[in-house]
């Protein structure tokens, strides 16, 4: 199976030129699974909830996930994608998986970072494995990364590959995401921007360094700093279903969470 993370630099408030970009470098390359960045259709610093409320869209219906869905039959491959989602009188940030018939999950951001908390409605599905047939996958946003509980429930439920839809401004997410995967002995595919968002006279700069993670922490391929691009790596995803560290200790049977109480 191939893998890929597209890197791309979002402009803010610019749906269609960033859904244009994107299509371009994903269509540069050959996989069977894209994972595009967190919002990256409508960038990230926002400064109102108006604001997200006018840069998101519905699921299915949404523009987005119509061009998605053609790229998608067209190739006969998934594609993970971060955006702005409306349901009723509520806006998410939600990521959202796409296969050769169209959409078929999403997940609603649990662990909302920052300012986010102004602008979003926090995530209410839980952690959720999906079986696409080439793979068992789990899908997490961003600041997902720093809660080991996401890829944990992950992992518990059987999931071999992590989508990870990102936009990234610390520096610790790309080595911290190295031991998720030990851990859990899971893939991960962690998408990223690159480039900034201004808005007035706040300034967020992306971290890049999109990466694809293997089961025992090794970095599998990883993008440059400033450049947009994508990367691919060729995984055996009944890799992730290996949870023995050695002969005597299996990552998830030795657990014990009895005693994990407070």
């Amino acid at each position: 199976m191939k893998i890929a993370a597209v890197q791309l630099n979002c402009h803010l408030n610019e749906p269609a030129r960033n859904r244009r970009r994107a299509l371009q470098l994903l269509e540069s390359c050959q996989a069977d699974m894209y994972v595009l960045p967190e919002l990256f259709a409508s960038g990230y610093l926002f400064s109102s909830r108006e604001q997200v409320w006018a840069m998101a869209e519905s699921i299915p219906d949404g523009e987005t996930c119509r061009q998605l869905s053609k790229v998608a039959q067209k190739h006969g491959c998934h594609i993970a994608a971060g955006l702005a989602e409306k349901a009723g009188d509520r806006v998410y940030n939600t990521a959202v998986l796409i296969g050769p018939q169209g959409v078929v999950a999403q997940y609603r951001k649990i662990h909302l970072f920052s300012e986010e908390k102004r602008w979003f409605d926090p995530g209410d599905q839980p952690f959720a494995v999906l079986d696409i047939g080439s793979c068992k996958l789990g899908l997490m946003i961003c600041f997902d990364w720093i809660f080991p509980e996401s890829m944990r429930s992950l992992a518990l439920q059987g999931a071999q590959v992590i989508c990870h839809c990102a936009n990234l401004v610390l520096p610790f997410c790309q080595q911290a995401m190295t031991t998720r995967c030990l851990e859990n002995s899971v893939f991960a595919v962690t998408a990223n921007r690159v480039g900034q968002d201004r808005m007035g006279d706040q300034h967020l700069r992306f971290t890049g360094h999109s990466q694809i993670i293997g089961t025992r922490g090794e970095r599998l391929a990883q993008a440059s700093k400033l450049q947009e691009e994508v990367i691919i790596a060729d995984i055996d995803p009944r890799q992730a279903d290996d949870k023995w560290l050695n002969p005597a200790n299996h990552l998830l049977q030795d657990r014990r969470p009895s005693l994990y109480t407070l």
